[in-house]
């Protein structure tokens, strides 16, 4: 017969608090079987979870390491229109990414009082760099856009 521990069994092999385990079995990080109004855990189950650490302890073994950057933008002073241009770039930077690579995830707001956009970007270390520079270039295109141009000398006569 298969050797079944409860939830309480596992939380006290690997020194977790009981609801922790629960919460790996929902999040189905921990295999289990739900035998009348309580989860059980096989053995064998227990075993691939706590694979290739040598205190019991889940591993990450099998895990890439993943580095995720925040940033936080406040521009201003911005128009509406121009904040709705920059977005507008924001989305289309963060769709593009590498293959395998997560989503970068982009959240904005904008104070029309203060005339100022707040971004929130998510992401990884590449993906969260490429998105900075994409939103200075696009900042700088727009204001070299609204320099004042100075007109050009008439040509003299005498030349």
């Amino acid at each position: 017969m298969t050797d079944l521990f409860s939830v309480e069994q596992v939380a006290e092999r690997l020194g977790l608090h009981v609801r922790t385990v629960r919460r790996y079995v929902r999040e189905g990080r921990l295999r289990a079987r739900r035998i009348g109004k309580q989860y059980r855990i096989a053995r064998a189950d227990y075993e691939v979870f706590t694979e290739g650490t040598a205190d019991g302890a889940p591993g990450d073994a099998d895990r890439a390491l993943a580095i995720d950057a925040s940033s936080i933008l406040t521009v201003e002073p911005i128009g509406r229109d121009r904040a709705d241009a920059l977005l507008q770039v924001l989305l289309a930077a963060a769709a593009a990414r590498a293959a395998g690579e997560e989503p970068m995830r982009v959240h904005t707001a904008y104070d029309a009082a203060r005339r100022r956009l707040k971004i929130v970007a998510l992401g990884g270390l590449a993906a969260s760099a490429e998105l900075l520079r994409t939103v200075e270039a696009a900042l700088r295109e727009r204001a070299d856009q609204r320099l004042p141009r100075r007109p050009l000398p008439a040509p003299s006569a005498n030349t």
